[in-house]
């Protein structure tokens, strides 16, 4: 119901950021502490959500459960997926708050950004 309500009892001591679930604010937590208790079993590579193992995993299986149902190009992450839905819609929805201009890919935007960097 929180979801709905957008109440968000828990609350960072650290940071002031607030969750509507106990276990996010757990999870959050380990940002601050470095704490990774989720090994990968197979390289040792550690993380702090276990999510973020589970989507480090499918290096290892291969496994590429998002799949483009226009041209069947398969992708670890739904992210992934979603910016690669562009070539097939040509919307270049990463835009340069600097300039303006607009890319297809959100890498491109990022370096795109190394121009204005340097310019300042």
């Amino acid at each position: 119901m929180r979801i709905h309500t957008g109440e968000k009892p828990y609350t960072c001591q650290q940071c002031g950021k607030s969750f509507s679930r106990k276990g996010n604010l757990k999870d959050h937590m380990r940002t601050h502490t470095g704490e990774k208790p989720y090994i990968c079993r197979q390289c040792g590579q550690s993380f702090s959500q276990k999510g973020n193992l589970t989507v480090h995993m499918t290096i290892h299986s291969g496994e590429k459960p998002f799949t483009c149902s226009l041209c069947g190009t398969g992708f670890t992450r739904e992210q992934r997926l979603g910016e690669h839905m562009n070539i097939h819609t040509e919307e270049k929805s990463f835009t340069c708050d600097q300039c303006g201009k607009c890319f297809l890919f959100k890498g491109n935007l990022k370096v795109h950004m190394r121009i204005h960097l340097k310019e300042n």
